[in-house]
């Protein structure tokens, strides 16, 4: 499969390291439009396929074309990019909030695949959620998801309206858990702990969490009270989080999300 990206920016050139690093595709079938000097340079320094600063009929050659340009951006690209696009030619968009019919408007083909990355890609531990028209095979939809998992997990949705869900769950998830772990390292450093230690402190523990769970069939609620004993410091943290109504807060600041990802869409 002949692929083109899009797009050099972090996650173009993010997907074109995992594509080649997973040895899914050979750097003589990756191909990436980058127009920004500078940037097109630094990919090719890194060895990232053949990188082209300006459209050309190498276009009609992808059996894949990767939008990976800014939302913002996608009007300037549909453009450029149709006349060299076919009936046949698969689309796969990993433009945040921008929706299927956008895109089949704009390129004029059908066979289009929407997906919602994260940034956690950028390490390989990524969440993808995707989703396609119907004229996408089933065969394609396979290849597809072969190479989302490069970069992680991924997982596909028949209703497009979930990858909006998708975007306020996984796509923002980042910033929640990074929000957190801020107020907990503010907490320590209350506490006596120098900024460094206090880093160190919160950093390990989520990622032993994180690692314990995942080696685990138990339940966020059970791990919750294996942690939290009966009139001990824990329990105390959580009367706390539970009598400021955290738990609320976290998913009115999920569904709030999931409805500015709607509007954007719209």
């Amino acid at each position: 499969m002949k692929v083109l990206i899009i797009g050099g920016g972090n996650m173009g050139n993010t997907f074109a390291e995992s594509f080649l690093s997973a040895h899914i595709i050979r750097p003589k079938d990756l191909l990436i439009l980058e127009t920004n000097p500078q940037r097109a340079e630094y990919l090719r320094e890194r060895n990232r396929g053949t990188i082209y600063q300006t459209p050309g009929n190498y276009i009609n050659e992808a059996d894949l074309v990767v939008l990976a340009v800014k939302p913002q951006d996608a009007e300037t690209v549909y453009p450029v990019l149709r006349p060299y696009l076919t009936p046949n030619t698969l689309v796969l968009s990993i433009m945040a909030g921008v929706r299927l019919e956008s895109i089949e408007k704009g390129l004029g083909i059908s066979k289009i695949i929407r997906s919602m990355p994260n940034l956690p890609a950028q390490v390989g531990m990524g969440m993808t959620a995707f989703t396609a028209k119907e004229e996408v095979s089933r065969k394609e939809l396979i290849e597809v998801q072969n190479l989302l998992s490069t970069t992680g997990r991924a997982i596909y949705f028949d209703d497009e309206r979930m990858i909006d869900a998708a975007t306020a769950i996984s796509g923002s998830g980042p910033a929640y858990v990074y929000y957190f772990m801020k107020y907990m390292i503010e907490a320590a450093m209350q506490l006596g702990f120098s900024e460094s230690q206090a880093e160190l402190l919160v950093w390990q523990t989520f990622v032993g969490a994180m690692q314990l769970h995942n080696k685990s069939a138990l339940s966020c609620d059970e791990w919750i009270k294996r942690v939290a004993s009966k009139g001990g410091t824990t329990e105390a943290a959580l009367h706390v989080f539970e009598g400021s109504h955290l738990g609320d807060a976290i998913q009115n600041g999920v569904i709030a999300a999931f409805k500015r990802a709607e509007e954007l869409g719209s």
